[in-house]
């Protein structure tokens, strides 16, 4: 079985939410976008990490560069 990986760029926006703005190259169109942000955790126990999650998702009306990513306030 042969899997194709997407080798075209793209550049992608981010609007709304805390990463409004930010662009940046993707491939294969994904449908969804995680941005996440490191929390500080006091006292954290061995090895644990704490990130806030945002979800940005396609906006499938945009069929050219950049693609547009609207941020989810109702996810995750």
């Amino acid at each position: 079985m042969h899997l194709d990986v997407a080798t075209t760029w793209e550049t992608a926006v981010l609007t709304g939410g805390p990463a409004d703005g930010l662009r940046m190259q993707v491939a294969g169109r994904p449908s969804v976008l995680q941005v996440t942000y490191p929390c500080q955790v006091e006292d954290p126990a061995d090895g644990v990490r704490v990130a806030a999650l945002y979800i940005y998702r396609r906006q499938l009306g945009v069929p050219d560069e950049p693609l547009a990513y609207g941020y989810d306030s109702a996810s995750p």
